[in-house]
């Protein structure tokens, strides 16, 4: 069960989260710039600052009822999938929540809560874990993401369909590490994971996929 108090949290994740809010007459510029403060840590300091003890809670299961409703389940996704990178940054607790937020993913996609969610923005965070839960079965999610991506791209407001289509390149770029390696080397030292040469050569290169989201 849900209450009014617990539908204000979720939905006050969602509003931290999406500036753009749910119009879809959205500034493509703007929106480049969101995704950047989302997605490459300038929202770090606000939600260890605000969301730390929500996160944890999250991460214990605490808020897993959420997932009864498209827009609960979104948040519960961005708190383990997102939030959990910036409160337990640089340690391994960052990415333990990945499965939880893949399996909420995987039964919303059956369930018609993706297909709920009216804009592209939160299709694209919701998809996320897709590609960074890692395991046995991540090529065939990653096949999953790219389709999903293509089709919010199609789907996207015009002028935000390059914005998109550059996601949709992103996941093909991640598919081809993951391919190469079978897990993302660049959490390696956290995981406290060697890394094989091939990975010591690629790690030097420093070119990640997921830091040339919207480019």
């Amino acid at each position: 069960m849900t209450d009014l108090k617990e539908r204000q949290e979720w939905d006050e994740v969602l509003g931290f989260w999406f500036p753009e809010g749910r119009s879809l007459d959205v500034d493509p510029q703007a929106h480049r710039a969101h995704w950047h403060w989302r997605m490459q840590g300038g929202a770090d300091d606000q939600i260890t600052a605000d969301y730390s003890q929500l996160t944890e809670r999250a991460a214990q299961g605490d808020l897993d009822h959420w997932a009864i409703d498209p827009h609960g389940r979104l948040a519960l996704i961005i708190i383990l999938d997102q939030f959990s990178r910036s409160v337990w940054r640089d340690d391994a607790r960052a990415y333990a929540q990945d499965p939880s937020a893949l399996a909420l993913v995987t039964e919303g996609l059956s369930n018609g809560h993706f297909s709920a969610l009216a804009t592209p923005w939160f299709q694209i965070v919701y998809g996320l874990p897709l590609g960074h839960c890692e395991g046995p079965d991540h090529l065939q999610r990653l096949d999953r993401l790219i389709h999903l991506r293509q089709e919010i791209a199609e789907t996207a407001p015009i002028p935000l369909r390059p914005i998109y289509l550059s996601l949709v390149n992103q996941a093909h770029d991640v598919r081809k590490i993951i391919a190469t390696f079978g897990r993302h080397p660049h959490r390696n030292e956290v995981l406290n994971r060697s890394s094989t040469a091939a990975e010591q050569v690629y790690l030097a290169k420093g070119q990640f996929p997921h830091m040339r989201a919207f480019q």
